[in-house]
């Protein structure tokens, strides 16, 4: 491994000069919070590939139909790093997305019927090199594997070529543009769900729920427009991040996709401090003045509804967590506590564990995979009603997003507060947890709340 101190600057400054590479990927902590947002990354040209859409994988262009999951586990065992201590955790790895529709791999899920943004499942980088920040200590660094190369003094040279090659490039004299040259009309953005027909989808999951079937299920509403000839993708990411900075915002390009993401939610974390989820579940926008705005935090932090939601899926993601960590060692280290983001509040719980030594990423990602709290309880039965409910497939929303390392870390994002982009089509959803207290009325204007910064972005 090589490492190179360089001039710690904003990685966006550095990554705009990237950004329509293709497999240009940035992991950004915009809002900065030691316990969730201290590290950044840029990743960049990876040395191998991997697509997967409805069972066929693609990885450097052979196409298969082997369980990608079995790739994963190959590449990691493949590719070891030693983690270099008192760095970012992130120096090479696996970096991407997994789409929501990725489960029905690991668990018999009915399928969605309409898949018009036909978004693959998978799609990740095995990247060799690797920019990192840590914005506590104000540092920047590039990491520099050599994979694939295995022999020393070839991966060596590699290495250093690769290195010598971005220095290069930054080098170069670059103007960061940070306006777009369009506006979207809102008429033009529109939802798959009608007020109507969302009102009789939170009904329905509540007979589901009457029956027996389940404790609750989020139901999302999916916008979408299409895009002028001159939109710029990188534009829209600055202003989403001047509008709401969060600790798991991202920006993933490859071929015609785009992800630009705004997440405030972990996913998994592994590192050798053990296993750490963190879901969201209860949610109140931020008042317009700062009576309002305690106002609307205390009316959350005292909702029974909100708290009960919440605990439902602290037990799933517990139960979840057993199947892959050390009996006794699956703790809830923070339940229910507001957290304030800068278009909401949310309830936060996190739970922790430590992973068996029989297990590693790959195992923990194929028990939790996907998130608890973008689903509902039970799981599987939860997703059945989803895939029945939602007019069409979510595609990487509400799947996950960020880098699986060689070197035993991991951090991954649950994909919401997401634009979901492909060639000229601009897509995002928000959701909320459908309980049999609900009122159709109020779940309906939550995902309103939700998605209204990512409204204000395209106009």
């Amino acid at each position: 491994m090589i490492i190179e101190e360089i001039v710690y600057r904003d990685p966006v400054f550095y990554f705009s000069r990237f950004s329509e590479n293709n497999w240009a990927l940035l992991l950004h902590s915009a809002s900065f919070d030691e316990k969730t947002g201290r590290y950044s990354f840029i990743a960049l040209d990876p040395f191998a590939t991997i697509l997967c859409k409805e069972g066929l994988l693609c990885f450097q262009g052979v196409m298969s139909h082997r369980n990608p999951f079995d790739l994963l586990n190959e590449l990691i065992q493949n590719y070891p790093l030693e983690k270099q201590e008192g760095y970012p955790p992130f120096q090479g790895g696996l970096a991407g997305y997994l789409s929501y529709d990725l489960g029905r791999v690991i668990e018999k899920i009915p399928k969605h019927k309409i898949d018009d943004m036909g978004f693959p499942d998978m799609a990740l980088g095995v990247y060799d090199q690797v920019i990192s920040f840590d914005h506590k200590e104000k540092k920047a660094w590039i990491f520099s594997s050599g994979y694939p190369e295995k022999e020393k003094k070839a991966r060596e040279k590699r290495a250093r070529v690769k290195i010598k090659k971005f220095l290069g490039q930054l080098s170069k004299n670059f103007f960061m543009e940070n306006n777009n040259n369009f506006i979207l009309e809102s008429e033009n953005i529109i939802s798959n769900f009608d007020k109507k027909s969302y009102l009789q989808a939170v009904e329905k999951t509540k007979n589901y729920i009457l029956e027996g079937d389940i404790f609750q299920a989020n139901i999302s509403q999916r916008f979408s427009s299409d895009l002028p000839s001159d939109f710029s993708k990188f534009n829209l990411y600055q202003r989403l991040m001047e509008l709401n900075p969060s600790p798991f915002s991202a920006y993933f390009h490859h071929d015609d996709i785009c992800l630009i993401s705004a997440s405030p939610e972990r996913f998994l974390r592994q590192s050798s401090l053990g296993v750490e989820t963190r879901p969201i579940k209860g949610t109140r926008p931020r008042g317009k003045t700062k009576k309002e705005d305690e106002a609307f935090s205390k009316e959350l932090l005292f909702s029974e509804k909100d708290k009960a939601e919440n605990v439902m899926i602290v037990d799933l993601m517990r139960n979840d967590l057993s199947r892959v960590c050390e009996d006794h060692h699956v703790k809830v280290s923070q339940l229910c506590e507001l957290e304030t983001f800068e278009t909401v509040h949310h309830l936060v719980s996190a739970i922790e564990g430590k992973l068996k030594t029989e297990c590693n990423q790959i195992k923990l990602i194929q028990a939790i995979f996907p998130g608890g709290s973008v689903t509902g309880a039970p799981k599987i039965r939860s997703m059945g009603i989803i895939a029945e409910i939602e007019p069409t497939q979510r595609g990487p929303y509400c799947g996950c997003m960020g880098y699986i390392g060689f070197n035993d870390e991991m951090d991954l994002s649950i994909t919401i507060r997401t634009f979901c982009i492909k060639k000229n089509k601009i897509s995002f959803q928000a959701g909320g947890a459908i309980v049999l207290d609900s009122d159709p009325l109020i779940e309906y204007e939550e995902t309103w709340h939700k998605a209204k910064v990512l409204h204000e972005s395209l106009l």
